[in-house]
């Protein structure tokens, strides 16, 4: 059986402890489970667990063994210590920008390495400064594994009428919500929803979720409530999407299937990229989170690419979730010119995010959205960053009947007493955002004439739009003819007027290349 992320960080720490590796960087926030893992490893080389911190002093095995809380004093107290030991302090990394004390701790370091010593700092920043960076060995602790999660949770349920089993769907969904949490976390969530519902509800501990999110203010988690609207047409794009969504059940895990990767989404504004997201979020029911590129970039040498970082890590920890990054081709543009405008900070932003989807495991399902492609590096588009690109193109005629049902039952009016085939052949070339803003336009007509609503008032506000189809045709044929041969149909081919747009459209192309 494959190890787990823990086993692995406590084979490790064991082993630079057995090499004497003299300082030690575990980055967590996580101390008494980190202390934990100490213990263990101490009793195991019948070694000394000397603790200090700043408020506490030093404590041995547990039991107050000197009240020094001076930082400097602790390092000189460990230099005389003569026994097998390990000597963990807590919150240290504010004092290692005293000359002082980087001075000591690089004497220390010679020292312990001939003694059966070694010093290890917790704490949740690793900020060493660079005369220790040699020194130094840095491990970052992991969140807690599905098994571990899975004890806490059938812990908590024992006081259930009902305990949870370890293996149900209930179980596995509380898994994947908890996901990303510490501990005291999870422990804390699972305790208060008990508390509040009587039983553990795997919305409430996606909600603890969103502090993460918030803390960092580069994220935005998004309200997946039920009233966002279902979107209309894209049955291809839909069936692909409940295909990719088993691949995130236990079963796929088991056979050993790759986690989804993601999508990009590349069309004509308004046919439904930016719902869909959504609509994944709420189906799917996962955590969704907003990537706002213009956030990641800051006026502060090196603070961009820091800041791409801790985005990223951020997804990494509330997995599963979709990330979706809209209108991704704005925040990338120009990233051919980037050593030129901003001294390539753009090129590495986005050398971050291409590393980062060729190799992630987390599942953390990416939905990237593009309205002008020929803004986007070629790299990004090829297979391995995404599952799929899908080209959204103005809906059909089925399509935008659709569509308008959906909007009028949205708003409580009867699309049965409506004449829909007379609208939908009005509404040639519009897309979805339009088809819900006549539907708005004509309930204000008919509200601000003190008249009845109906099917004149939609005729009229369909009549008085002028979609963007006609102010922007050529670039909308520009779109399809790049889509043809580059990226999937959303919908499924019909042979509509959409569909005989996109066809010619690409032939069109073809046969201007040809002529070149």
């Amino acid at each position: 059986m494959e190890q787990s992320k823990l086993e692995k960080f406590v084979e490790e720490l064991s082993a630079l402890i057995r090499a004497r590796y003299p300082l030690i960087f575990l980055e967590s926030y996580e101390e008494s489970r980190c202390l934990g893992v100490m213990t263990e490893l101490a009793k195991k080389r019948e070694a000394s667990l000397y603790v200090w911190s700043r408020t506490q002093g030093i404590y041995k095995d547990g039991r107050p063994n000197l009240e020094t809380t001076d930082p400097m004093a602790a390092l000189k107290w460990y230099e005389e210590v003569s026994d097998k030991s390990i000597f963990v302090l807590k919150d240290f990394h504010p004092y290692l920008k005293d000359p002082g004390i980087i001075r000591k701790l690089r004497d220390l370091a010679q020292s312990l390495k001939r003694s059966h010593k070694n010093m290890v700092f917790l704490s949740p920043l690793a900020q060493i400064p660079p005369e220790l960076n040699k020194e130094f060995a840095l491990l970052d602790v992991p969140l807690p594994s599905r098994n571990e999660i899975r004890t806490l949770i059938h812990k908590a349920s024992t006081v259930l009428p009902t305990p949870i089993t370890g293996g149900s769907d209930e179980a596995e969904g509380l898994i994947d919500a908890a996901c990303g949490l510490t501990f005291d976390e999870i422990e804390n969530v699972l305790a208060k929803s008990i508390v509040l519902k009587g039983s553990l509800d795997k919305r409430l501990v996606q909600e603890e979720k969103k502090q993460i999110v918030r803390k960092t203010g580069l994220l935005e988690f998004m309200d997946i409530s039920d009233d966002i609207p279902s979107v209309g047409g894209l049955e291809m794009l839909k069936e692909w999407l409940t295909l990719r969504r088993s691949g995130l059940s236990k079963e796929a895990r088991d056979l050993g299937l790759p986690a989804p990767k993601g999508m990009m989404l590349v069309g004509i504004p308004g046919c439904g990229k930016s719902l869909l997201a959504m609509t994944i979020g709420r189906e799917w029911q996962l955590p969704l989170i907003r990537l706002d590129m213009g956030k990641i970039f800051s006026g502060i040498v090196g603070s961009s690419e820091g800041n791409i970082r801790a985005a990223i890590s951020t997804c990494e920890a509330v997995s599963p979730c979709v990330l979706w990054i809209d209108e991704i081709e704005k925040g990338l543009s120009g990233t051919q010119s980037s050593g030129q405008s901003d001294g390539g900070t753009t090129s590495r932003v986005f050398g971050t995010i291409l590393t980062w989807m060729q190799e992630k495991k987390s599942p953390v399902f990416v939905v990237a959205t593009a309205n002008d492609i020929s803004q986007l590096p070629p790299e990004f588009l090829r297979k391995g960053r995404f599952d799929e690109i899908f080209f959204v193109d103005l809906p059909a005629a089925d399509e935008r009947r659709e569509i308008l049902k959906i909007h009028l039952n949205r708003f409580g009016w009867e699309a049965e007493n409506l004449d829909l085939n007379e609208l939908t052949e009005l509404s040639d070339g519009f897309s979805g955002s339009e088809l819900e803003q006549v539907v708005i336009s004509a309930r204000y007509m008919a509200f601000g004439r003190t008249e009845i609503f109906s099917q004149k008032h939609l005729v009229d506000a369909t009549v008085e739009t002028i979609p963007l189809s006609k102010t922007m045709s050529d670039r909308i044929e520009g779109l399809r003819a790049w889509a043809k041969n580059r990226a999937r149909l959303a919908s499924t081919p019909k042979k509509t007027e959409s569909a005989d747009r996109f066809v010619r459209a690409g032939n069109a192309i073809e046969m201007e290349e040809r002529r070149c």
